[in-house]
């Protein structure tokens, strides 16, 4: 349906375009205060929202699930939001966008070994190899030596960290019992909310107010990313599965480096594009359908 592409290209650019607006927040805030005002805005939208829509938060009693839900906010949340605010003051916006795709290739092995029926195949194997050289490449020897300056490395791994979080916590939400995805959502957000707010006070204390390009960018990344885009991805994996929505690790890349290059003036080495579509055709092997046999 012709409305899926639109919410699925939709989602794709406004998670493409967090990572400018991560460079941006970060211009006025500190990183553990960046991710903490995303993830306390989006908690609040989204609890609101649960609660208009009448599902409310997931039933206290249910420790199993909330559980899950702790998990989800720890690891698709508080820390990969921390991770890539950080490596943001030392990477460029696109280089932590190219990052995200690695996430679906992180969730072969983990799925193999956490998943019920989730084998990993010959083929996704190949895939998740000719991936992973690609992120070699983004992280291996070079990336130290382009700058001279040992934290830059440091950096490209927290964005690689951040991704390795979203594929675990995508193993959560998968394991979880069942439950209403905004109210999941909403609760992994309060429980984000609680672990790095106190941190990010205690490490870079009050913010103070910054310059309004900042502070819209803050905003921004509270209200889109972190909230209206949750609205977006139920509405698609209600209409369209789950399957259809990953098409989405293909899009946020390309968006973020556009965005980096062409409104934040970025450059980026010739290896990190070449990075990018090796990652690119690791997904597409690890996702092609096997080839079926003449009779």
């Amino acid at each position: 349906m012709a409305r899926n592409w639109i919410f699925l290209v939709l989602l794709s650019v406004i998670w493409g375009a967090s990572f400018m607006g991560v460079k941006l927040a970060l211009e006025g805030f500190g990183p553990l205060t960046v991710a903490a005002i995303r993830i306390v805005m989006g908690a609040v939208l989204l609890t609101v929202l649960a609660g208009v829509m009448g599902v409310g938060l997931p039933p206290l009693a249910n420790r199993r699930l909330w559980a899950h839900v702790a998990g989800m906010g720890l690891f698709s949340n508080a820390v990969p939001f921390f991770l890539l605010s950080w490596g943001q003051l030392h990477v460029s916006s696109g280089f932590a966008g190219i990052t995200m795709a690695v996430v679906p290739l992180l969730v072969l092995p983990l799925a193999h070994a956490f998943v019920p029926g989730e084998h990993l195949t010959t083929r996704k194997g190949g895939g998740f190899v000719v991936g992973f050289i690609g992120v070699a490449i983004l992280i291996g020897p070079g990336a130290w030596a382009s700058s001279g300056a040992e934290v830059e490395g440091w950096a490209r791994l927290a964005c690689v960290g951040a991704a390795a979080c979203y594929a675990i916590g995508s193993i959560i939400t998968r394991l979880s019992p069942k439950v209403d995805l905004v109210s999941f959502s909403a609760g992994a957000l309060i429980v984000a909310s609680l672990l790095i707010t106190p941190i990010a006070l205690w490490v870079e204390g009050i913010p103070t107010l910054p310059n309004a390009r900042a502070m819209w960018a803050v905003t921004y990344l509270g209200v889109f990313p972190t909230a209206l885009a949750t609205i977006l991805l139920v509405r698609v994996v209600h209409s369209a599965g789950p399957s259809f929505l990953s098409i989405v690790n293909y899009l946020v890349p390309v968006w973020s480096v556009l965005f980096g290059t062409l409104l934040l003036s970025e450059t980026l080495p010739a290896s990190f594009l070449g990075a990018l579509s090796l990652i690119m055709v690791g997904l597409a092997i690890s996702r092609a359908r096997g080839i079926r046999r003449r009779p």
